[in-house]
Parts: C-alpha cells; sequence; structure tokens
C-alpha cells in the first residue's frame, strides 16, 4: 500500500496510504481531499489536474496521447502536470507527493516554499 501525500492549495497536507492499483483521484476522494474529477475518469474536463514532480513522474508510465489532449485544455498546465483520473498508483509510487493545482475559478494561490513537491512554484 503506497502512501501518498496531498498537498492543497492551502492548508496543510494529507498523507494517506491507499490499495495499489488505486488512481489518484479514488485515493484523493476516499480521503476526503478536495479534487473534483468531474467527468468520471472520461477524459473531457481535466478537473483532476495535478502536479508530480520529476522524482514521482519517473515512476509512473507516461500519460496517454487522450490524457495530454485533456491536459491541453486545463488551467496552469506545467511540465509536472497529469490528470488524476489516469495516475495508477502502485508500490512504485510509495511517497509520492500530489501538489493540487488550482482551478480557473480560484484566485492565485500564495504557495509555501516546500509545499511543492519539487519545493517551489510551478512557472
Amino acid at each position: 500500500m503506497p502512501r501518498v501525500t496531498f498537498i492543497p492549495l492551502r492548508g496543510p497536507a494529507t498523507e494517506v496510504s491507499v490499495p495499489s492499483g488505486t488512481t489518484v483521484l479514488e485515493a484523493a476522494k476516499a480521503n476526503g481531499v478536495d479534487l473534483p474529477g468531474t467527468c468520471g475518469a472520461s477524459l473531457v474536463c481535466g478537473t483532476c489536474h495535478v502536479f508530480i514532480d520529476a522524482t514521482g513522474r519517473a515512476t509512473l508510465k507516461p500519460p496517454s496521447e487522450d490524457e495530454e489532449d485533456t491536459l491541453d485544455l486545463a488551467f496552469g498546465v506545467t511540465a509536472e502536470s497529469r490528470l488524476g483520473c489516469q495516475v495508477v498508483l502502485t508500490d512504485k509510487q510509495e511517497g509520492i507527493r500530489i501538489r493540487l493545482a488550482p482551478s480557473m475559478h480560484e484566485s492565485s494561490p500564495q504557495v509555501r516554499s516546500g509545499d511543492s513537491p519539487s519545493g517551489s512554484a510551478p512557472a
């Protein structure tokens, strides 16, 4: 059961253990983390957009073309961007840190040093 840390825009991080094979979106919903996932993982909305640092991304399968197409429509996309509905967590992701992305309806967050998986705000 990999340990996952969710880092919200504001407030304390949430560390949880989830069964292997759980998606980031499923893990968030099961543990009260505010990650919308409006389209039910059908790759049409991008509301489960998250940031995963290079160390965490190196343990994941690359995004599919469909995921990349949906990310093209998301707000604030960076090289760290993934869709939570498409990222499947396994023991390889033990300790992964997932930073929640702002939606287009939120004002620019004040990111504290150390809140980002990479230790800094996205460019």
